[in-house]
């Protein structure tokens, strides 16, 4: 595949309907045709370096109904504050844990109950928050641990190696050594949330595609993962908070 070249990257602005909206457009040497993209950060659009800008603005506005629908999605998806005061709830498997702060000689962190008891040193927020993400990434070790190795049972797989990651925008991902990596930040979510992204990792190892195939062996691992799928980005933004 021939090296798609940047030519430039600017910020522009344009009126869709009523309102003015700020996007990047990329330009490439070797791209054929235009691309809209709508996530966290806004519209971008991907087109070639021939194409003039005032046909472009006119394919962009073709679009206008789906990119004005895509930013208002992604505008009530943004990630809440963390909040590291005394009873502040923190989720953790669909549910909450109310945060109890104490100090002593060495930060740590126990789950007991409903409550996640934090011991810090100085009760400083940086403090907890490092208290807090350790405590967190523990309990990833050992609940996607069981979590995985259980669907790849029931998905006639032999367990991949399992490491965590700290990817924001990415759950999982799976490669050619039979490594998943997935993202600690998912412990936060509902059980059938945590398994449809471990079934979709594990698919990939029979089929390291998004084929149809690949698809078919999600769905026999996991029937309904469509209505799971959209379950999962309506509610993402909710486990980043930190």
């Amino acid at each position: 595949m021939a090296t798609r070249e940047l030519l430039s990257r600017s910020l522009r602005r344009l009126e869709l309907g009523e309102a003015r909206i700020d996007y990047v457009l990329v330009r490439r040497r070797g791209r054929r045709g235009v691309g809209l993209k709508v996530d966290e950060t806004g519209l971008t659009v991907n087109a070639p370096g021939t194409i003039p800008l005032a046909r472009i603005e006119a394919l962009v506005r073709e679009s206008e109904r789906w990119i004005v629908r895509k930013l208002g999605e992604w505008s009530a998806r943004q990630v809440p504050a963390a909040s590291w005061v005394e009873g502040a709830r923190l989720p953790f498997l669909g549910a909450g844990l109310a945060l109890r702060l104490d100090t002593g000689p060495r930060a740590q962190a126990e789950r007991a109950g409903g409550e996640l008891r934090v011991v810090t040193r100085t009760g400083a927020e940086g403090e907890i928050r490092r208290t807090v993400v350790a405590w967190y990434k523990r309990a990833a070790v050992a609940v996607l641990g069981e979590r995985i190795e259980a669907a790849a049972c029931r998905a006639g797989l032999a367990p991949p190696r399992l490491y965590l990651s700290s990817a924001m925008a990415r759950w999982g991902s799976c490669n050619t050594k039979r490594e998943v990596r997935l993202a600690w930040r998912l412990v936060k979510a509902p059980a059938e949330l945590i398994d449809y992204v471990i079934v979709h990792e594990l698919a990939h190892l029979r089929h390291m595609n998004h084929s149809a195939a690949f698809w078919a062996e999600v769905e026999r691992q996991c029937p309904g993962h469509r209505e799971l799928r959209k379950r999962l980005f309506a509610t993402d933004h909710l486990y980043r908070a930190f």
